[in-house]
């Protein structure tokens, strides 16, 4: 796969290989070409993502901006720098999504051992996590019967029916004897 991503990353297409194509055959344009066709050889996507969004934070640093009174001209520079990130964001997301089913259907066997890669290190994650928890818990047992042992201490408890009120009036302060 790293092959067939190479000139992506490049700008060069690996040797042996043909020109990137579209979905549709060798007369559509290619994912490593702008919609219009113009993406020169060394300006691949990665480039113009990089690009665009250097443009976005030299948009919002700008002395132009900064020094500017026109708010609305500030905001619309912005917005448009933002629009042109997301949609070089976007391309750059189907190329991947293109490669990825071109995979799937190339080396279905490599797409399964993927997913059991993810499934195996995502019930290890959570095995983890259970056993996090599990520790929580017991530790919070271990206090809680701590609590109740002090509680459970042997005193004279009355025995009869007025044991309930003589053990609760214990309980209560004396009232202070004015000054």
């Amino acid at each position: 796969m790293a092959s067939s991503m190479g000139g992506m990353f490049t700008g060069q297409q690996p040797s042996g290989s043909h020109p990137p194509t579209g979905p549709g055959g060798p007369g559509q344009p290619g994912l490593l070409t702008g919609p219009s066709g113009n993406r020169g050889a060394n300006n691949t996507l990665v480039d113009e993502l990089e690009a665009s969004f250097e443009a976005c934070f030299a948009s919002l640093v700008s002395q132009d901006y900064v020094n500017g009174t026109d708010q609305e001209e500030i905001r619309t520079g912005v917005d448009q720098c933002i629009q042109k990130f997301l949609d070089v964001a976007r391309q750059t997301e189907c190329f991947f999504l293109q490669k990825r089913l071109q995979l799937s259907v190339q080396k279905p066997e490599q797409v399964e051992k993927e997913d059991a890669s993810e499934l195996k290190n995502e019930l290890q994650r959570k095995e983890m996590l259970i056993q996090k928890h599990l520790t929580k818990i017991h530790h919070w047992q271990q206090v809680l019967e701590d609590i109740n042992v002090q509680h459970k201490k042997p005193t004279e408890l009355p025995q009869g029916p007025l044991a309930f009120l003589e053990q609760a009036s214990a309980n209560i302060p004396a009232p202070m004897k004015p000054n």
